[in-house]
């Protein structure tokens, strides 16, 4: 894809690190949401990024003294912009930054709304090895094909009407066709802002992290879903649980 004219004027730095250990094993990259069309710089005060604080709160705490280096995704726009596909581009570029000053570490992705949409597109990087997408954006267009081999974790809440579940549970469906191993949840009586079960989101999705990063085990609900064949629709309308506070993490030695 091509930038514009202001594009290739001004060097843009698609990756932002939360956390860098000096010899990461593994790494995770977040990315929050946006707009279908505008090509503004996102401001000083972007709100879809402060949207994914909780999250990065958690997963700092969660992987603390593991050597999992923790980055955000700096987009160029606000918007997706059609064909453009801006936020996957940065996602990528992000990806190949973060490989080139950490090697090729096994790493996570976290994506909500337009940035789970991104996520799940920039999912067939060499990197990548599995995706944790919230909500996300789901055209029927979109390609799926990537994905095959990869673990993805896809959590919505029912009550969403700004990215639609079902739209998520077809994306879901076509994946698992192609390869991927899909496990789908629902966040029940939860929207698109996910205020709603705030904490669960953030549990949630730092327990699955650490267990994608082999942390600890996945949990067996978890486990068994990736496991069911691909045409199975159990795999994909899995209720959240309330989440723990805690999440268990395996000893060094083990």
């Amino acid at each position: 894809m091509s930038g514009t004219t202001a594009d290739s004027a001004v060097e843009h730095r698609a990756l932002h690190w939360r956390t860098r250990p000096e010899r990461a094993r593994a790494a995770v990259l977040v990315l929050h949401g946006g707009e279908e069309h505008n090509l503004a710089r996102p401001g000083r005060l972007n709100l879809p990024l402060l949207r994914m604080h909780g999250f990065l709160r958690s997963l700092t705490r969660a992987t603390a003294d593991s050597g999992v280096a923790i980055a955000t995704v700096r987009y160029r726009h606000r918007g997706w912009n059609g064909e453009r596909a801006d936020a996957a581009r940065d996602a990528l570029t992000a990806l190949d930054e973060l490989a080139a000053l950490l090697g090729p570490v096994p790493t996570v992705l976290i994506g909500h709304s337009m940035g789970g949409r991104a996520a799940l597109q920039a999912g067939g990087h060499p990197s990548v090895t599995g995706l944790v997408a919230l909500a996300p954006w789901c055209p029927a267009e979109d390609p799926c094909e990537q994905l095959a081999g990869r673990d993805v974790l896809l959590l919505h809440g029912d009550r969403d009407t700004v990215t639609l579940p079902a739209d998520t549970r077809a994306f879901a469906v076509r994946s698992r066709a192609a390869g991927a191993r899909v496990c789908g949840y629902t966040v029940t009586g939860s929207g698109h802002a996910m205020l709603r079960r705030g904490p669960d989101w953030h549990r949630a999705t730092t327990r699955l992290t650490t267990a994608l990063l082999g942390l600890h085990p996945l949990p067996a609900e978890t486990a068994s879903a990736l496991a069911l064949p691909a045409t199975s629709p159990e795999a994909l309308a899995l209720p959240l649980p309330r989440q723990p506070r805690r999440t268990p993490v395996l000893p060094a030695d083990a």
